[in-house]
């Protein structure tokens, strides 16, 4: 090989290694889950720039205090920017919310929040905090494709709703479905111990949010 084709092939390596891996634009406050505790507005709007076009969900916060509280932290400070749509399953749910930055994801995980009274039912285009139990709301959140109401009666609380690009939601890559150990997915585990480099590596064509911004 000569030198002029090996700077070449670097040059090639460096421009795909940027595409794959754009910068995170999060605040050093993410560092700090107990430090982002500001109350959100009686309703906000979320606009969400991802990889198949952009959608915008609106939040009413008195559906679910706590939840429209922790998301309106999370979004105003970056959490959600470059973040995957993990788990994909038609006729269910969209799920995402795991940092795609490792050293966010562990102050996280344990940064719970008190459940709230299901006031609203999982009706397609509605978005709810996923949990692992009583009170252990976190991060991920699922859209809901279908109508999804046995989730109420388990606890499942919407806190929004999608009001514009619901088509958008529809066309996120659901290859991957399920995910791992029930389906070929991600692994949670994984995803949070090795961030978006295990995804890009193992689910090159996994959706993604670019990024989540609060809309005046």
């Amino acid at each position: 090989m000569t030198l002029r084709k090996s700077l070449l092939g670097a040059a090639v390596a460096v421009a795909v290694s940027i595409i794959a891996a754009p910068a995170f634009s999060q605040s050093a406050s993410l560092a700090n889950p107990a430090a982002l505790t500001e109350k959100a507005p009686a309703a906000y709007k979320v606009k969400f720039d991802t990889s198949k076009g952009p959608f915008v969900i609106q939040v009413n916060r008195d559906w679910a205090p706590n939840g429209a509280d922790r998301f309106y932290n999370l979004v105003k400070n970056g959490f959600y920017d470059n973040v995957r749509f993990f788990r994909v399953v038609t006729g269910f749910m969209v799920q995402f919310g795991i940092s795609g930055d490792p050293k966010l994801s562990a102050p996280w995980r344990e940064a719970r929040i008190p459940d709230d009274p299901v006031r609203q039912s999982n009706k397609r285009g509605y978005i709810t905090f996923a949990t692992a139990g009583p009170n252990t709301r976190t991060t991920q959140v699922f859209i809901n494709f279908g109508n999804n109401t046995f989730l109420d009666s388990q606890g499942f609380a919407p806190f929004g709703q999608v009001i514009s690009g619901m088509n958008v939601v529809d066309a996120l890559n659901a290859e991957y479905g399920e995910g791992a150990p029930r389906g070929r997915g991600p692994d949670q585990g994984r995803l949070q111990q090795e961030g978006n480099a295990y995804l890009a590596k193992d689910f090159a064509r996994m959706d993604f949010v670019r990024k989540a911004t609060i809309e005046n």
